[in-house]
């Protein structure tokens, strides 16, 4: 397996910094404030055709109390998981006490340590690494995260220590990704940590504990996935701090990475006006959706009838997507998930032939003919499939540019039924054909054997598909 790095070290020594320059992301938040990380956050560093696994960590502060406390449980578990472990000091600051406690306590795991001076641009190494080699950690490591320095150099003893050629299938990402999204404190890092059955996300009872959109990989039944667990996203107007605004972004940035995505909504608050507006982003984005009411367990029966009626009533225009009723805490109703996930993911990935898609469309302009515009009938000749994740119909045609919107949701609602798709949107794409007798006297030079032949292929589509012809429809003559 890929060794696994772990950056240690106190609040705001530029752990976050380092992560993103050696995974060349900017995944983790950075910000000139102690704290900002709090979760594991997990990466991937490929260095001259060698991989490893990293992972950011959140600062040891020495606090022992709330969050603190499930931050210092994150930081030892990533420990105990990591092969080599980056304890990164502040050559600015110099050594501190806690920096010995720190190495104190490591010496405790028996890992292999690299020591690494940072924010070290413009001082000379050597009187920087002489102040740190008293740690008895081995010899430290001049380095700039933010600019670069000394990394080249790191990685150099990291690969002649621990040695991890890439193979095929490192390079090969076949992991479902999955968002998880909503508002603060609604319960998505404690819905994670139960799907995977591991405590790896910190869940606390306080809105805005997770920060950053945290990457999870995950594997159950042959299926690898990464769920992503993003910050909680509040209106605009709550939100004043800074930091909180470029967690806002993350979160909807992930929205865009993930392949599906689980919207958990507050059974307790009902839908609001904020998870809307997140359907909204989902929606535009084209990304498989399952919606999960959480916190469902305790609640008397008049009070979920209404809040089903509710739900039923606001999310008229998510029919494709499932909804279920669970307690992340509790477990109950969180074993489904998988399946529908799963499922909404498949039909996202769909691919279509193109002589099916040209027949459903015929098919459908059978059933209600596009409307009249300046006393020519809209044509529509044909489609194709023209992408996936969300599934995207071309279809082809003339005075495509005058299909009205209430004909573009009926040719979604007729490809969405019979392509079977669920848990996912459907995208049409309109494409201009040009006539190619645009100026000429219409001639109709078909035989009496293609007009038959034609006749013939509309009643085996009204029989495959069913329906009655639109009546309003011309005979052919």
């Amino acid at each position: 397996m890929k060794p696994v790095i772990a950056i240690v070290g106190r609040p705001n020594v530029g752990k976050s910094t380092l992560y993103n320059r050696l995974t060349h992301t900017r995944d983790a938040l950075v910000a000139d404030m102690p704290g900002v990380t709090r979760d594991r956050l997990y990466g991937q560093v490929e260095y001259q055709e060698n991989g490893y696994i990293i992972i950011d960590t959140g600062g040891l502060s020495g606090e022992n109390a709330g969050i603190e406390a499930s931050m210092i449980e994150q930081v030892f578990v990533a420990i105990d998981e990591a092969d080599i472990v980056f304890f990164l000091v502040d050559a600015r600051e110099g050594l501190t006490p806690y920096d010995q406690t720190i190495a104190g306590q490591l010496r405790t795991r028996n890992k292999p340590i690299f020591i690494l001076v940072n924010k070290s641009e413009g001082l000379q190494n050597s009187i920087i690494e002489a102040d740190f080699f008293s740690l008895g950690l081995g010899q430290p490591v001049a380095i700039s995260a933010s600019h670069g320095k000394g990394i080249s150099g790191l990685m150099d003893e990291v690969i002649a220590a621990h040695p991890y050629p890439l193979q095929d299938e490192d390079l090969d990402n076949k992991a479902l990704r999955l968002a998880v999204i909503g508002r603060p404190n609604v319960g998505k890092s404690t819905l994670i940590n139960r799907m995977i059955g591991e405590e790896r996300l910190i869940a606390f009872d306080m809105p805005g504990t997770t920060r950053d959109s945290v990457m999870v990989p995950f594997e159950k039944d042959g299926q690898r996935y990464t769920f992503i667990d993003t910050a909680g996203v509040r209106k605009r107007s709550r939100v004043k701090d800074t930091l909180e605004k470029f967690s806002v972004i993350k979160a909807l940035q992930a929205i865009d990475l993930a392949n599906v995505v689980i919207l958990v909504i507050d059974a307790r608050d009902g839908i609001t006006d904020q998870d809307l507006t997140l359907l909204g982003m989902v929606l535009q984005s084209g990304r498989a959706l399952v919606i999960s009411v959480n916190k469902w367990d305790g609640l008397d029966k008049d009070v979920k009838d209404h809040i089903k009626r509710e739900l039923e009533r606001r999310l008229h225009f998510l029919n494709f997507a499932k909804i279920h009723f669970i307690s992340a805490l509790h477990g109950s109703g969180v074993g489904l998930l998988f399946e529908t996930v799963n499922l909404a993911f498949a039909s996202a990935m769909k691919q279509f032939q193109t002589s099916q898609l040209t027949d459903l469309l015929e098919h459908a302009v059978q059933m209600h003919q596009p409307p009249m515009v300046h006393g020519r009938r809209i044509k529509m000749i044909y489609a194709h499939q023209g992408g996936q994740n969300p599934p995207l119909i071309v279809v082809h045609g003339r005075q495509l540019d005058k299909v009205p919107d209430v004909y573009t949701r009926y040719l979604i609602k007729h490809f969405m039924k019979f392509l079977k798709l669920q848990g996912t949107p459907l995208k049409i794409q309109y494409k201009q054909s040009e006539n190619p007798y645009a100026g000429q006297k219409k001639k109709d030079n078909r035989s009496e054997s293609q007009l038959f032949k034609r006749r013939r292929h509309t009643r085996q589509l009204i029989k495959k598909y069913g329906g009655k012809k639109d009546k309003r429809q011309s005979s052919r003559k």
